[in-house]
């Protein structure tokens, strides 16, 4: 007798961490923070260029954009990191236009060697400038159009593992790469991620919470379909676009049973979405989870000043505006924990440095990969944008 059937149940955390466990051998992004940077630090060490001029789009920019953001206001890098990450000539124009191109290295990034973005800007650059072995690295798969391309100019070749997907793909020399060579300490960012790591296949803290809150979100998603995401810090900004392509294109699939999933992501920045979305949040439909992201220490006093000719409120005179971001935030938090019907969770960063930033990331890609099990979907392709990307190529054939 054989039995079929057409449903699935949501399986234990015991059944989902031995599937996970498994996964470590097919998907490389598990093992990504224990790898070698010997190789990427001595060439990162070589560079001399001021300007760091990465040539990519989503998976292959989001997650360095993402860590640079967060670091570049505290860090001072003597390196300006920028992101050529979108076709919009206005942006490219104004980009290209705020850099000495002579004092600047290339980076292109592309897994498939073909992301028409991507080449589009590349061929364009090569129009401009003589891109060489002294200014042009390549971050591509082995053996790709791109890969062959870098050969034949005898250009600097980082890979990217064939197992490793491109929102997942910070860890690897996609990111490392140009944020080594702005002058990231990527061994503390390793370092952020491998605590995770262990934490988590050890049955420790991290285990625990993302369990919960997986298990939470995958039992309640007919109910809170939407996750949003509210950081209380500008420099968390990066760090949200990069979430919402990782859950938005990991999360949005069909499952075995050809059911579509749908936990959409909202990225917002606290205060300033205090004063438009969270009215959403607040009287709105309740189809949300919440997620406040605060950060202890700024490492940054500056003050509201007493004595001012303005005599309104003059109860913020000789506080800070960390003290200030900080009491918004918990105000918040406290408006919404009042409704008592928003499920909501808090994570604080202890302060602003790279094995900070890397801990918040690699504890999001291991909860989406956990949603994805609970959820039984493929977490790691993407099969619906592949359908626009083909109308496009056709197209652009077709001018020709």
């Amino acid at each position: 007798m054989e039995y079929e059937k057409g449903f699935y149940q949501i399986r234990s955390n015991e059944e989902i961490l031995k599937k996970i466990k498994l996964e470590r051998e097919s998907i490389g992004y598990y093992e990504l923070p224990f790898a070698d940077t010997t190789h990427i630090k001595e060439f990162a060490q070589d560079i001399k260029q001021k300007y760091i001029i990465v040539i990519g789009i989503g998976g292959s920019s989001l997650g360095a954009k993402a860590v640079y953001d967060f670091l570049k206001y505290k860090k001072n890098f003597s390196k300006k990191l920028i992101f050529l990450d979108t076709t919009d000539p206005i942006d490219i124009k104004d980009k290209l236009e705020s850099i000495d191109i002579n004092n600047t290295l290339f980076i292109t990034i592309s897994k498939s060697g073909s992301t028409v973005e991507t080449i589009a800007i590349l061929k364009y650059l090569s129009t401009i400038i003589e891109l060489n072995r002294d200014n042009h690295t390549i971050i591509t798969e082995v053996g790709t159009s791109l890969f062959k391309y870098a050969e034949s100019l005898n250009l600097k070749i980082f890979d990217i593992p064939k197992n490793v997907g491109g929102r997942f793909s910070l860890f690897s020399s996609v990111g490392l790469v140009p944020l080594a060579c702005a002058g990231v300490d990527i061994d503390n960012m390793l370092n952020g991620a491998k605590k995770i790591y262990r934490s988590f296949f050890e049955q420790e803290s991290s285990y625990n919470i993302l369990m919960e809150k997986a298990r939470f979100i995958v039992e309640n998603k007919q109910r809170f379909n939407i996750n949003v995401i509210f950081s209380y810090s500008s420099a968390l900004e990066g760090f949200n676009r990069w979430y919402v392509q990782l859950w938005a294109e990991s999360l949005g699939k069909l499952n075995i049973n050809g059911t579509r999933q749908a936990l959409t992501p909202v990225g917002l920045i606290g205060p300033i979405d205090q004063h438009s979305f969270l009215q959403l949040i607040m009287e709105g439909k309740r189809d949300k989870t919440v997620t406040f992201i605060k950060v202890a220490d700024f490492e940054e006093q500056i003050l509201i000043p007493e004595n001012t000719p303005i005599s309104e409120l003059n109860y913020l005179e000789g506080v800070s505006f960390s003290k200030l971001i900080d009491m918004q935030a918990d105000a918040t938090i406290k408006a919404v924990k009042d409704e008592q019907d928003i499920p909501y969770d808090v994570i604080t960063i202890d302060k602003i440095d790279e094995y900070n930033i890397a801990e918040l990331i690699f504890k999001y890609e291991l909860l989406v990969s956990v949603i994805g099990s609970f959820l039984q979907i493929d977490t790691y392709n993407q099969p619906g944008v592949e359908s626009g990307k083909i109308i496009l190529k056709d197209r652009l054939k077709g001018l020709k």
